[in-house]
C-alpha cells in the first residue's frame, strides 16, 4: 500500500513540474520586465488591464457587416480568438465526458486483472476525474491561465479572475443547494406535495406528474437551484427507484430541466438569467408575471400532458406489481398519509423533523434568497446555519455538501469563461430580428450558461424591448437542453446520474429528451 501510495505520489510530482516547467520559460522573460511596484504590488486593483476590452472600446459601430465586426476585433485583441476557441474545446470535452469514464473503467478492470491486490490505478483515477462534467470548465481555466501568460502575464490573469469575474451565483448556488437538499426542507416540499400525489395514491405516475408541474413552479419563491434540488431528489426516491425505461428515464429529466428553466419566472429574482437583467432592465416581479409566468405555466402543462400520453402504459405500470426497491422508500411510503396531512408528531413518525426545525431552515432559506446579492451576508448565515445543522443533527441526514461545491465549482469555471465571451456575442445578438434573436438565443443558451446569454444582452445600450422579451424568451426556452444551459442543471445531474447506466447521463440523450418541451415552449413564448 505505501509503496502504491510512493509511486502515485511520485507521479503526480512528475506531472505538475513538467507541467510547471512549460510556463517557466514564458513567465521569467515576461516577469523580468514587469516593474517592482508591479511585480510585487499587493494590490492588484490599481491597475486596470482592460481584460476583456470594454466593447465600446472596439469603435466599430460604422460597421455594418458582422463578419467585418468580428474580424477587426480579433485584429484589435488577438486574445479573444484564442479565449473563445478554449471555451469551445472545454463545451466539446463536456460532450466527451462519458467517452473518459468508460476508458476510466477500462482501465480499472485491466489493472485489476493484473494486480489483484491492488488498490486503484492512477491512470483511471485520472480518466475518471477527467470525465467529471463538474470539473471540465475548471479544467480548461489551467490553458486559459497559460493563454493570459503567452500573450499576457500572470497579473493579467490575476486582475480578470479577482476583479472581472463576478462568484456571486455559484457561492449562493452552492448554499442554496446545500441548505435545499437537507431532510427538513425535503420534509416541507414532500408534504406540500405529498398532498397532491395522494389524489393518486402515491403511486409512481402521480408522483412524477407532481414533481414535474408543482416543483418548477415552487422554484420562483425558493429559487431554481433549490426547486431543481428537491425536485431531483424526490424524482430520486418516488420515481426512479423503480427503475423506469431508458427513453422515459431521459425523457423524465429532459421534461425537468426545461420545466425548472421557465418554471422560476413568477419572480424576478428565482431565475438566474432573469436576475442578472431585472435590475438593469426594471423587470418587476409583476411584469415577469404579466409576460412570461402564466405563459410558462401552459407550456409546463402541456408538455407534461404530452409526455404522459407518449409514457402512459408505462407509467401506470411503474410500481404497480413492485415492492418499493429500498428499505427507505418502504419508510416513505408508509409515512406519506401523515406528510401529506403535516402530522409531525414523533411518537407517529420519527423519520419527520419536527416543525420548529422545518421553520428554521426555512429561515435559512429566506435570509439567503433575501440576500443573494451580498455574499457576506449569505455566507455569514450559512455559519450560522453550520452550527444549527450540528445542535440538531438528530433530525438531520447527512450534509450534501460534496455536490454542491462540485456544481459551484462548475458554474465558477463557465463564469470565467463566459466573461470573456462578450466580444462576439454582443454583435450576433446585435444583428438580429426579433424571431431570429429568439432562435439564436435558444441555440447558444445551449452551449453557454443562460444568464451569461442574458448578462451580455443587458450590456447593449438601447436595446429595444421586444429584443429583450426575445432574448429572455429564447434563453428561458433553451435551459434544458444541456447540463451547461442553466445553472440549477448541473445540480439535477449530480443527484440523478447514479440512477442512469453506468452513473452518467448522456449528453445527447439529454438532448433527445428535452427538445419536444424546448419546441412547445418556444413556441408558446412566441406567440402568446
Amino acid at each position: 500500500m505505501k509503496d502504491l501510495s510512493l509511486k502515485i505520489s511520485i507521479r503526480v510530482i512528475v506531472i505538475v513540474w513538467l507541467c510547471v516547467s512549460q510556463f517557466i520559460p514564458l513567465w521569467l522573460p515576461i516577469h523580468s520586465f514587469m516593474g517592482p511596484s508591479q511585480a510585487l504590488a499587493s494590490d492588484t486593483s490599481q491597475v486596470d488591464t482592460n481584460i476583456p476590452l470594454p466593447l465600446d472600446a472596439y469603435n466599430d459601430s460604422h460597421k455594418k457587416s458582422l463578419l467585418s465586426i468580428l474580424g477587426g476585433r480579433i485584429a484589435q485583441e488577438p486574445f479573444n480568438l484564442v479565449a473563445t476557441l478554449i471555451f469551445l474545446l472545454a463545451i466539446i470535452h463536456t460532450f466527451f465526458a462519458s467517452f473518459f469514464l468508460s476508458l476510466s473503467q477500462k482501465i480499472h478492470q485491466r489493472y485489476k486483472e493484473k494486480n489483484p491486490k491492488g488498490e486503484g490505478s492512477f491512470a483511471a483515477e485520472m480518466m475518471h476525474f477527467i470525465g467529471e462534467v463538474e470539473v471540465v470548465f475548471g479544467l480548461w481555466v489551467i490553458v486559459l491561465i497559460g493563454a493570459f501568460l503567452i500573450f499576457f502575464d500572470f497579473h493579467h490573469a490575476i486582475q480578470y479572475m479577482t476583479y472581472k469575474v463576478n462568484y456571486t451565483e455559484p457561492i449562493f448556488i452552492v448554499i442554496i443547494m446545500t441548505l435545499a437538499a437537507t431532510k427538513p426542507i425535503c420534509d416541507v416540499t414532500r408534504m406540500c406535495l405529498g398532498k397532491i400525489a395522494r389524489l393518486g395514491g402515491y403511486r409512481p405516475v402521480a408522483w412524477w406528474a407532481v414533481i414535474l408541474t408543482f416543483a418548477p413552479i415552487f422554484g420562483s419563491f425558493i429559487t431554481e437551484p433549490a426547486a431543481m434540488t428537491v425536485a431531483a431528489l424526490l424524482l430520486g426516491q418516488q420515481f426512479y427507484l423503480y427503475k423506469p425505461s431508458t427513453k422515459l428515464q431521459y425523457a423524465t429529466i429532459g421534461l425537468l430541466f426545461v420545466n425548472v428553466s421557465v418554471g422560476g419566472t413568477f419572480s424576478n429574482f428565482a431565475a438566474p438569467p432573469v436576475l442578472m437583467v431585472a435590475q438593469k432592465w426594471d423587470w418587476s416581479s409583476l411584469f415577469m408575471l404579466q409576460h412570461f409566468a402564466w405563459k410558462a405555466t401552459i407550456g409546463i402543462v402541456i408538455s407534461n400532458i404530452l409526455y404522459f400520453l407518449i409514457f402512459a402504459k408505462e407509467l401506470l405500470s411503474l410500481g404497480k406489481d413492485q415492492a418499493n426497491p429500498s428499505e427507505a422508500n418502504q419508510e416513505s411510503q408508509a409515512n406519506q398519509e401523515s406528510q401529506a396531512s403535516g402530522d409531525n408528531d414523533s411518537k407517529k413518525d420519527r423519520s419527520i423533523a419536527p416543525w420548529w426545525v422545518m421553520l428554521c431552515h426555512i429561515f435559512f432559506m429566506i435570509w439567503t434568497v433575501a440576500l443573494a446579492h451580498y455574499p457576506v451576508f449569505f455566507i455569514g448565515g450559512f455559519m450560522f446555519f453550520l452550527g444549527f445543522f450540528k445542535a440538531t443533527k438528530p433530525y438531520q441526514d447527512k450534509l450534501a455538501l460534496q455536490q454542491a461545491l462540485l456544481v459551484g465549482f462548475f458554474l465558477a469555471g463557465l463564469v470565467i469563461h463566459g466573461g470573456l465571451q462578450g466580444w462576439w456575442i454582443q454583435p450576433v445578438l446585435n444583428s438580429l430580428s426579433e424571431g431570429s434573436l429568439m432562435v439564436t438565443s435558444v441555440f447558444l443558451t445551449s452551449f453557454n450558461d443562460n444568464a451569461s446569454i442574458t448578462l451580455l444582452a443587458s450590456l447593449i445600450p438601447d436595446f429595444p424591448d421586444n429584443l429583450k422579451y426575445a432574448v429572455m424568451a429564447g434563453a428561458l426556452t433553451g435551459g434544458g437542453l444541456t447540463v451547461i444551459a442553466n445553472a440549477p442543471n448541473p445540480a439535477g445531474q449530480a443527484i440523478l446520474a447514479p440512477y442512469f447506466t453506468h452513473q452518467r447521463i448522456q449528453p445527447m440523450y439529454l438532448l433527445l429528451g428535452a427538445l419536444i418541451p424546448t419546441v412547445i415552449m418556444g413556441t408558446i413564448f412566441m406567440l402568446l
